[in-house]
């Protein structure tokens, strides 16, 4: 009977990655495979090294160009679009209190504000996405901004006529700008210095992978020099010692340009930034103290508070409070507006106008309680004259208080703008000088490893 004969089965043939992996095991256990391995190894390193350094210092570099060329901008044109909101406001309650005599000059100045903030929000429009906060904030004032011109110049043409409707308009337009339109200007002022922030802090973090990938390229560098110092007795090996010269420059250039940016930035914000919004501020501040100065008179009493007070009589010694702290005389109080403004400021430069303004500040709170004391005896004229008239009216002390604001915001800003750049100048370079040392250290270690794997040939 035949017998069939079975075959032994066939081994599976193995694949191309496991054979690699046996002749990598084979060569590294003779010298020139090892040699091999730890050349490719140590070039591998400081490209990863010269790679997350340039990746991390780009994402700080371009961070920093935003906080100057982007973030601090627009914010900036936030408060410029907050101010020149409350300074039409103002501006349409002192026309309104002239009648008919209204000058050409605070109609022109009316319109400059109304035109100021309408370009502001195309231009804050234009850097902002429409789903964004900010722009819907925009949106809202784009809105608003018409209805309150058109409440305004219905309460003038109104006054013109000798309506007495006309002040109602005018408190109604008030009324829409201290309830929508500032609220919004103020949300969004909010929400650009929340950018501003944000993107300070992208820029001052400290790039920890690009110095930990730093630390164990060097520590890898050292490591093969040892070994081949004890392997040869030769004290350096020139490849290696180039390759390790390069990565501690790339090392030590990152450490001392980062730790220089940090200053810089870190001196905008606080000597900079933070001082141009607590003078933006006390500007608004002035602003709303002065509508509601002219808008005391111009109601007559008829708004009140729930306990029965002026409400804009209460609302301008709440500005004033907040400007330059409780009482009519002194120095400003610590946490005011002025107070605060003339400790951030780090020279005599940025603290003389704020003095200034304190000064005016003084003296316009003499000069209201002047006014004040006039309506209260029933010579509206008289008070009338105090606040927009030719002698020592209080619109002088305002219009004096607004420039030296202005002044110190202009220096502040110049400050700002110094040590940003300062800031964003140690950055520059970097990252394209720390990819090309990288390259080199990379080439050095390779041939300082191809001159050993010379000796076995």
């Amino acid at each position: 009977m035949p017998t069939s004969s079975v075959s032994p089965p066939v081994p599976g043939r193995r694949t191309a990655w496991a054979e690699g992996l046996d002749e990598l095991r084979a060569a590294a256990t003779t010298e020139p495979g090892r040699l091999r391995v730890i050349g490719a190894v140590l070039a591998l390193l400081v490209v990863v090294f010269g790679a997350v350094t340039a990746w991390q210092v780009s994402d700080r570099a371009a961070a920093a160009d935003d906080v100057v060329e982007r973030s601090q901008p627009l914010s900036a044109d936030a408060a410029s679009i907050y101010r020149s909101l409350a300074d039409a406001d103002t501006t349409a309650a002192g026309g309104f209190l002239a009648g008919g005599e209204e000058s050409g000059t605070t109609r022109r100045r009316y319109a400059a504000d109304i035109a100021t903030a309408s370009e502001l929000l195309v231009k804050a429009s234009a850097n902002t996405r429409s789903s964004d906060a900010a722009g819907r904030l925009i949106s809202r004032l784009n809105r608003q901004l018409p209805r309150y011109a058109g409440l305004v110049e219905t309460a003038r043409t109104d006054n013109r006529q000798g309506l007495p409707l006309g002040g109602a308009y005018l408190r109604y337009a008030n009324e829409q700008m201290r309830t929508e339109l500032l609220p919004a200007a103020r949300a969004l002022y909010d929400a650009e210095t929340d950018r501003l922030s944000a993107d300070y802090g992208a820029a001052k973090a400290w790039p920890y992978w690009a110095v930990a990938s730093g630390v164990v390229a060097l520590g890898a560098l050292g490591w093969a020099q040892r070994r081949h110092y004890r392997r040869t007795n030769r004290v350096f090996n020139r490849g290696l010692v180039a390759a390790s010269a390069a990565s501690v420059a790339v090392l030590v250039w990152l450490v001392a340009g980062h730790a220089m940016a940090r200053s810089g930035l870190g001196e905008s914000y606080e000597h900079g930034a933070r001082s141009l919004r607590v003078l933006n501020e006390a500007r608004i501040d002035a602003l709303q103290a002065r509508g509601d100065e002219n808008l005391t008179l111009v109601a007559r009493g008829a708004v009140l508070t729930a306990d029965q007070k002026d409400f804009y009589e209460v609302g301008f010694v709440s500005g004033m409070t907040d400007l330059a702290g409780a009482g009519g005389s002194g120095g400003a109080a610590a946490g005011s507006r002025l107070g605060v403004a003339a400790a951030l400021a780090d020279d005599d430069a940025g603290r003389r106008p704020v003095r200034e303004a304190l000064a005016h500040v003084r003296e316009w709170q003499k000069r209201h309680a002047q006014a004040r004391a006039a309506d209260d005896r029933g010579d509206y004229e008289q008070a009338l004259a105090k606040v927009i008239g030719t002698d020592r009216p209080t619109r002088e002390s305002f219009d004096r208080v607004d420039a030296e604001l202005q002044r110190a915001l202009a220096h502040e800003q110049g400050e700002f703008r110094s040590a940003a750049d300062g800031g964003r100048g140690a950055l520059r370079g970097l990252a394209v000088g720390a990819a090309v040392l990288a390259v080199l250290a990379a080439v050095g270690a390779v041939l300082g490893i191809g001159r050993r794997l010379s000796e076995y040939r």
